[in-house]
């Protein structure tokens, strides 16, 4: 399971199938909107962090969440953005 950290963390954490999907789908929306806010020439994506961690279901929190999506290679470009922004904040 060392291979598979978000999937890991949906099982132990107990998402429903429901839930999953909701939380797939709106990874999905966030990382177009993250692709489409870059384009535009954007350099700052701390809102779309925000938004990331109000859309979260109570049964996960948000930084393990990122880590486990980011080693796991979903959407890395936008987890290791919210990796960055995270970081940076906690040296400030």
């Amino acid at each position: 399971m060392d291979e598979y950290p978000f999937t890991k963390l949906v099982i132990e954490r107990n998402l429903t199938r429901e839930e999953f999907a909701i939380l797939m789908e709106r990874l999905e929306k966030l990382n177009e909107q993250y692709e489409a806010q870059k384009e535009e020439g954007l350099i700052h994506f701390s809102s779309l962090l925000i938004h990331f961690a109000g859309m979260l279901t109570e049964k996960l929190e948000p930084d393990s969440t990122i880590n486990a999506l980011q080693r796991e290679g979903f959407y890395p470009s936008l987890m290791n953005e919210f990796i960055r922004i995270i970081k940076q904040n906690n040296k400030g």
